[in-house]
């Protein structure tokens, strides 16, 4: 098992910034590919970043290309998101996922509780 939990959500204005954490526990975090995904009300969830383990690739979807960053720290069990340059559209729960093959879509194995972003105009 591996325990995921997030933090850093919360209101921001249009153009603004947030980083969101994610800090694993359990099972070694070693060999995990890790995943930022959302989900904004009435909609499903959607992939947003991966990043690969030890870290040397990184995806993105189109919609955040340019103004997202994913990174982890390995020594610190944690995976990040830098959001910048954020809009309205960007306005939903945030989840952290797991997985040990890296995965550009929504099917991982282990998720956190989700933090909310939201995005005001």
């Amino acid at each position: 098992q591996v325990q995921l939990v997030e933090s850093g959500g919360g209101l921001v204005q249009a153009g603004g910034s947030l980083r969101l954490s994610c800090a694993a526990s359990g099972r070694t975090f070693r060999y995990y590919a890790m995943g930022w995904l959302r989900q904004a009300p009435g909609k499903e969830r959607e992939f947003v970043a991966a990043i690969s383990w030890p870290g040397a690739n990184t995806y993105y979807a189109d919609s955040v290309k340019g103004r997202f960053t994913i990174s982890r720290d390995n020594d610190k069990n944690t995976v990040y998101l830098q959001m910048n340059t954020l809009k309205a559209e960007d306005t939903a729960v945030y989840y952290c996922a797991a997985n040990r093959r890296l995965v550009v879509g929504t099917s991982y194995d282990y998720w956190g509780q989700g933090t909310q972003v939201t995005v005001s105009s």
